[in-house]
C-alpha cells in the first residue's frame, strides 16, 4: 500500500491503528529527500530549540539528517494520535532516551525509539512494551577483532574470531545491532556493560540472548529480529514480550509528509 499527499496538505490517508500486538518500523534515506518546500515544511513541525539546533551541524548531510529525523518522527506520530506534527512534546529520561510528553501518548503507553546511519533513518514505534531499534551500514567502514575485545562478552569475541574472514564484518554487526537495540529497549544506553549479556546463534536464522545476573533481567523477556532494509545495511529490533500475543512487524518506507509504502521485511535472524 502506497498514499501520497501535497506539501501543504495532510496526510490522505491520515489516522493508522496501531494494535496491541504490532511494532511499526518507519524507514526513511534523508540523503534522498532535497526538495526544497519539503525542508521548509519539516522545518514548521520544529519546535524553536529543534529549530536552533539544525544549523549547528557543521556538514550539511549532518543538517539534513536532523531534519529528517525531527520530521519524521512527528509527522508519524501524528498518524496514531489526533496530535498536530508541531505539538508534539518531548522529554528524555535519566539515561537521555527522547520519550514523549503528550497526555494521550503517556496514557496509551507508547514507546517509540529512533536510529539512523549513513543515509537511513528508521523510527519504531508500538505500544505496552519496551522497544529497541539499531540500523548500520556495515560496509562503511571497516571493524577489527580489537573492537570486539574491548566490547564484546568473552564468548561472542571467540565466536567472532572462529568466523571465517570473509564474514568476520558482517558478524560483528550482527552482535552490535543487536546489543544496541538490547541495551535502547532497557532505556539505559551504554551504562549497560555490553559485555555482560550475550547473543548466541543456535542455527541459521535463529538467536537468543543471555544475560549475567548483575543486569538483574530476564532473558524471556525480550524477543528479537534482524533484517537486511537493503544490501548494506542490517536492522535489529528487541521488543519486551507482552500479554497481546506474538508481535507482528510491519515495515514503511516513507518519505515525510508525502509518501509511503509498506514493504516486506526477510528476517534474517529472530528469536523463537
Amino acid at each position: 500500500m502506497s498514499t501520497q499527499c501535497d506539501k501543504a496538505g495532510g496526510w490522505s490517508d491520515r489516522a493508522i491503528r496501531l494494535a496491541p500486538e504490532e511494532i511499526h518500523l518507519w524507514l526513511a534515506d534523508y540523503q534522498a529527500i532535497d526538495d526544497g518546500d519539503l525542508h521548509a515544511a519539516y522545518r514548521e513541525m520544529l519546535s524553536p530549540a529543534e529549530r536552533e539546533q539544525e544549523p549547528r551541524f557543521y556538514f550539511s548531510r549532518d543538517r539534513k539528517r536532523y531534519l529528517v529525523t525531527r520530521a519524521l518522527v512527528r509527522s508519524v506520530l501524528s498518524r496514531y494520535f489526533p496530535i498536530a506534527p508541531e505539538n508534539w512534546s518531548f522529554e528524555t529520561n535519566a539515561y537521555g532516551r527522547p520519550e514523549a510528553a503528550n497526555k494521550e501518548a503517556r496514557e496509551a503507553c507508547l514507546s517509540f525509539n529512533i536510529s539512523h546511519t549513513h543515509s537511513l533513518i528508521v523510527l519504531g514505534v508500538t505500544k505496552g512494551r519496551a522497544l529497541g531499534v539499531d540500523v548500520e551500514n556495515f560496509r562503511a567502514r571497516a571493524v577489527s577483532l580489537d573492537i570486539a575485545r574491548c566490547y564484546f562478552a568473552p564468548q561472542e569475541v571467540r565466536d567472532l574470531a572462529g568466523a571465517p574472514l570473509h564474514k568476520q564484518q558482517r558478524r560483528f554487526f550482527e552482535y552490535w545491532t543487536f546489543k544496541e537495540s538490547y541495551i535502547k529497549a532497557r532505556g539505559m544506553g551504554l551504562s549497560l556493560p555490553l559485555d555482560k549479556f550475550s547473543f548466541h546463534y543456535p542455527d541459521d536464522g535463529a538467536v537468543r540472548i543471555a544475560i549475567h545476573p548483575e543486569l538483574a533481567d530476564d532473558a524471556g523477556r525480550w524477543q528479537f529480529w534482524q533484517f537486511r532494509p537493503a544490501p548494506q545495511y542490517l536492522l535489529a529490533v528487541c521488543a519486551e514480550r507482552n500479554s497481546a500475543g506474538t508481535p507482528k512487524l510491519i515495515v514503511r518506507r516513507a518519505v515525510p509528509l508525502l509518501s509511503e509504502e509498506e514493504m516486506a521485511a526477510r528476517f534474517t535472524r529472530a528469536s523463537g
